[in-house]
């Protein structure tokens, strides 16, 4: 599943993207040109902007309802059952790549001295060459991961 989301929707483009899913944003792009992109790269349109919503008629789209990031994840996870094919920090945040897995000896010239003694496990993106390990901004990051995988345990105990 593939989605492109409109510039309204930043901070939902980059958790998304965090949780694995393939995701492109661009923070200033014209409707004409974002929906002729969602056609030609057969994605799926997030907007909370109605007049998109009205141009988009032959395009698969959705319009988030919430103003809030959190609930808006949680919205499109509902909408498109992907609860279970979250896959956290498998992409790069900045080009939307699939990460590779890099061992420990081979990023040794790619990180600074600190950061190869302390990581463990590093991840590459092969488009930007950009290095990923669980800094120390990974566990803020869990806890809020925790916290919206948390939510969907909850709500499906309610249903239950």
């Amino acid at each position: 599943m593939k989605f492109i989301v409109d510039c309204m929707l930043g901070k939902l483009a980059k958790w998304l993207k965090i949780l694995g899913f393939d995701t492109i944003y661009f923070s200033k792009i014209e409707d004409a040109e974002l929906l002729e992109l969602a056609r030609k790269e057969k994605r799926i349109l997030l907007t909370r902007d109605n007049e998109l919503i009205e141009k988009s008629r032959d395009i698969e789209s959705f319009f988030v309802t919430s103003e809030e990031w959190n609930t808006q994840l949680e919205q499109v996870l509902d909408e498109f059952d992907l609860w279970k094919k979250v896959s956290p920090y498998s992409r790069c945040i900045e080009c939307n790549v699939e990460l590779r897995d890099l061992s420990k000896k081979d990023v040794k010239n790619l990180v600074a001295p600190f950061v190869y003694e302390q990581a463990s496990a590093f991840a590459l993106c092969p488009q930007c060459e950009r290095v990923y390990w669980k800094g120390t901004h990974h566990q803020d990051m869990e806890f809020k991961i925790e916290e919206i995988l948390g939510k969907r345990k909850k709500k499906k105990k309610k249903t239950s």
